[in-house]
């Protein structure tokens, strides 16, 4: 492709709204353009890196067996209630009407229609398992979009859905996702860690995620230094470290006024006590039902931990309303002593459900709220003032916690998703009736998995991953081209004639390769080749010509060599490989 004929809109400066290096550099490089928040054109340049990443994801689904489908970005609201996600989804679901007011979503996902598909054409334990992938427009209706296509609303996906007639042939294909996912993201040249994460609303009980390493991510990952655990900041486990061995002997309850003071912080400098003597509580609504949530002073909640724990599918915070109305005291002085009980929406009288942490088993002597404004009570004892109704794994990691496999020291990095597997179970094929006859002509609900790729998140993640002050710095394998020619003197038709050749001999090397051709100053064109990242530069002068040789350049590197003329589209083709 020759550039004078090329749409590679370059910027100099970053427009003022890009918020991270992928958001900035792309927009300069010519390869996106905002369209709206968070919807972005896709410009010739991006689009070839696109293709690059699609290409190498359907070609290690093939390899294990998945055949590729189209579904409809546009899926009808029954589908979503017969699952009950209509309502879970919230806010993110784009939902709009037809003509005639049937009511639709534009896909963020599609187990629904994917099941539904399955249900209709698949009959027998002959058919299975099946594997069926697509790579679709997606939309979520993101609060904040933000770092560009990285978290947009619109985005392009592979997801893939699995059916199986059993647990054990599922958990063996997962197994065989797992290994294809990590090939991918090898060949995409990225650096990554495949890390233990939490389901969300897609559901299901065992899920990992596969995070690009890169210090401008939004994701937290909790790595052993020591093992291969690992996990994102929702999943990571905390072992277990109680705050009473159970030797400290109970003191009476007393009430203590602490007016105008709520925060464990302010409470605990009131009362010369150690934060960790805390029971710190918060409120939700979990379907609909209110539960406290208790964590040591100086911890701090982990909210996925708190929807497993409650078995929920709607976790929300309690507002301030809600919380005075629950507690019967002002927000900052609830309690989980002689907590007040709640009338459900059917009338009946239930008391609030408590769920502790594990760190408070076994606690002695706590301080907490007393369920009446401006005052706390001391000498809280689990057991003998209250009885959680479970203990659970409810708080956030800290670096400090040991390795929950090894007991190994642990390190946080950053890193950001860009593909999400899913055990999904039953959880879709059961309420879609999605079932099939086994070899005994008994009906069964088909076990299902999940696994999705944000191709559209890996250009960013890559662009994350590799720049530098100059401007990208692509793997080869998805860099929207391989090599670059730059013919210095554009005037002169002898320097014109050997890039053109050497042009065509890249070509037909299998070399993919872009000719700036245009009549700009060295400078400006060595720029912009810098910024775009093309990974093997040549440079052909009159000078380089005189000795039968050209100037050869990789884009990591700021080292020049000279190789000969003649030899550069063969030399450049092995070390391509």
């Amino acid at each position: 492709m020759k550039l004078s004929r090329y749409l590679i809109p370059t910027l100099r400066e970053p427009p003022s709204d890009a918020d991270n290096a992928s958001a900035a550099l792309m927009q300069r490089a010519g390869m996106i353009r905002k369209l709206a928040s968070g919807i972005y054109e896709w410009l010739p340049l991006g689009l070839r890196a696109l293709k690059k990443v699609e290409r190498i994801v359907r070609e290690e689904m093939d390899a294990i067996g998945g055949q590729e489908v189209w579904l409809p970005v546009i899926q009808p609201r029954e589908l979503w209630e017969e699952t009950g996600r209509w309502k879970i989804y919230g806010k993110e679901l784009l939902r709009l009407k037809d003509r005639k007011d049937g009511e639709f979503c534009f896909a963020p996902t599609a187990e629904e229609v994917i099941t539904d598909l399955v249900r209709r054409e698949v009959r027998s334990w002959r058919q299975l398992p099946l594997m069926l992938y697509q790579f679709g427009l997606k939309f979520r209706d993101e609060i904040r979009p933000r770092f560009g296509v990285m978290r947009a609303r619109e985005f392009l996906m592979k997801d893939a859905y699995s059916f199986h007639a059993d647990d054990a042939d599922c958990q063996s294909y997962y197994e065989q996702v797992y290994g294809a996912y990590s090939k991918i993201f090898e060949r995409c040249g990225l650096k990554f860690k495949p890390v233990e994460a939490d389901s969300g609303a897609i559901g299901g009980s065992y899920s990992h995620e596969f995070m690009v390493l890169a210090e401008t991510g939004e994701e937290t990952i909790v790595a052993c230094t020591k093992c291969a655990y690992g996990a994102n900041i929702e999943r990571a486990e905390c072992p277990p470290s109680k705050d009473s061995d159970g030797r400290v002997s109970p003191l009476p309850l007393e009430e203590i006024h602490t007016p105008g003071t709520f925060s464990v912080e302010d409470v605990a400098k009131l009362l010369k006590a150690s934060p960790k003597s805390f029971l710190k509580t918060q409120l939700y609504l979990a379907d609909g039902r209110p539960v406290m949530a208790l964590l040591r002073g100086d911890h701090e909640l982990n909210e996925a931990k708190l929807a497993r724990a409650c078995k929920t599918g709607l976790l929300e915070r309690a507002n301030d309303a809600m919380y005075e109305k629950i507690t019967g005291c002002g927000v900052g002085y609830a309690g989980p002593v002689k907590l007040p009980m709640w009338r459900s929406p059917d009338g009946k009288t239930l008391p609030v459900g408590i769920y502790a942490d594990m760190s408070l088993e076994g606690a002695a002597n706590a301080v907490s709220g007393a369920n009446k404004t401006d005052y706390h009570l001391k000498n809280i004892n689990i057991g003998r003032d209250f009885q959680p109704e479970s203990f659970a794994d409810l708080r956030r990691a800290l670096p400090s916690d040991p390795c929950p496999r090894c007991g190994g020291p642990v390190r946080f990095t950053k890193g950001i998703e860009v593909g999400h597997t899913f055990k999904l179970g039953t959880k879709y094929s059961i309420p879609l009736k999605a079932h099939y006859l086994d070899n005994e002509q008994q009906s069964k609900p088909m076990v299902m998995g999940c696994y999705g790729i944000g191709v559209s998140r890996v250009v960013a993640a890559a662009v994350e991953q590799g720049h530098d002050e100059a401007g990208i710095i692509w793997p080869s394998s998805i860099a929207p081209f391989a090599a670059c020619i730059v013919a210095v003197e554009h005037d002169s038709a002898r320097v014109r004639e050997a890039a053109e050749t050497l042009y065509r001999e890249l070509w037909d090397a299998g070399v993919e390769t872009l000719l700036d051709d245009r009549a700009e100053r060295p400078g400006v064109r060595f720029k912009d080749m810098d910024l775009i990242g093309i990974p093997f530069r040549f440079v052909v002068s009159e000078k380089t010509l005189a000795q039968g040789e050209v100037e050869f350049k990789r884009r990591a590197s700021k080292d020049l060599e000279r190789w000969k003329l003649a030899e550069a589209a063969g030399r450049l083709r092995t070390a391509n490989r």
